[in-house]
């Protein structure tokens, strides 16, 4: 199955977030969050709902986002996917992301699991003018429980556009990586995710880093050269790996200072009262 999906997001001349430009094609719908949940947002927040079985062997299905100037976007997953096996041919998701100035974009998909036999490639693409943000998120599951997993290999690719000024004449490669599953000389190995099954990870191009990064029991925290920062968690199964990497994150010192902000922001104001000094007198 071949589909290709668009997702255009603008800030509008009232500073509202809005979608204007939206394709989707089965087996990927994008659906924007309505009703009173979806007029009390800041930005705009789409759902990746899976409208048939899929990634299964053969398909192709690409993506692209663009987010424009100052408009906020979080890309959102509603169930995991399971990589299915097929007529010995490989699916691929290929994710291509455009931020303008001062963008936003949150992409936060449900973890992926690569079945016994499956055979799963991704793309991630991410261009980002120098004061756009990115949260990306990957969590892959090898196997269901008690199955090995298939193969699966996966590139994110991260680079920022370069700046116009004399001299500047080609983009910077924040981060460029390649993870797989499957691998049977990867697997054999005592260090290959230390015996865990599950593999997290978040790239953070959002506000400060850590200099010297953080480290925990099952995760770490990176700074990655130029800007940005990587998060790597592992598990046994997927909810203390996104328990682990959750925990990198918020070791992230940009993330965090977003985070107490809008703690901040969404606090309710006392509400009024009079009180009195000892004479009586109210104030």
């Amino acid at each position: 199955m071949r589909a290709r999906a668009v997702l255009a997001v603008e800030r509008d001349t009232g500073g509202r977030c809005v979608v204007r430009e939206l394709r989707s094609e089965s087996p990927l719908s994008l659906v924007p969050r309505r009703g009173v949940a979806g007029a009390l947002d800041t930005g705009v927040t789409v759902h990746l709902v899976g409208s048939a079985t899929t990634p299964l062997a053969g398909d192709d299905v690409e993506l692209d986002v663009r987010v424009g100037p100052g408009a906020a976007l979080v890309l959102t997953g509603v169930a995991a996917a399971v990589a299915l096996p097929g007529a010995g041919r490989a699916s691929t998701l290929t994710v291509r992301v455009e931020l303008d100035d001062g963008a936003c974009l949150q992409y936060l998909p449900e973890p992926t699991v690569v079945t016994s036999r499956a055979d799963h490639r991704t793309l991630l693409h991410a261009t980002l003018h120098p004061t756009a943000r990115l949260r990306a998120r990957e969590v892959l599951v090898g196997g269901r429980s008690g199955e090995p997993s298939g193969r699966y290999a996966g590139t994110t690719r991260v680079v920022e556009r370069a700046r116009p000024a004399p001299g500047t004449t080609s983009d910077r490669v924040l981060l460029h990586q390649t993870q797989e599953l499957g691998d049977a000389g990867l697997t054999a190995s005592s260090a290959y995710l230390g015996g865990r099954r599950v593999l997290a990870t978040e790239v953070l191009v959002w506000g400060d880093d850590s200099a010297d990064g953080a480290v925990g029991d099952d995760w770490s925290l990176t700074s990655l050269r130029g800007r940005g920062s990587l998060a790597t968690a592992v598990g046994h199964d997927a909810v203390g790996a996104q328990r682990a990497l959750a925990e990198a994150v918020a070791a992230h010192p940009g993330w965090t200072s977003t985070v107490l902000a809008g703690a901040e922001r969404a606090r309710p104001a006392p509400p009024p009262h009079a009180a009195a000094d000892e004479s009586g007198r109210r104030w």
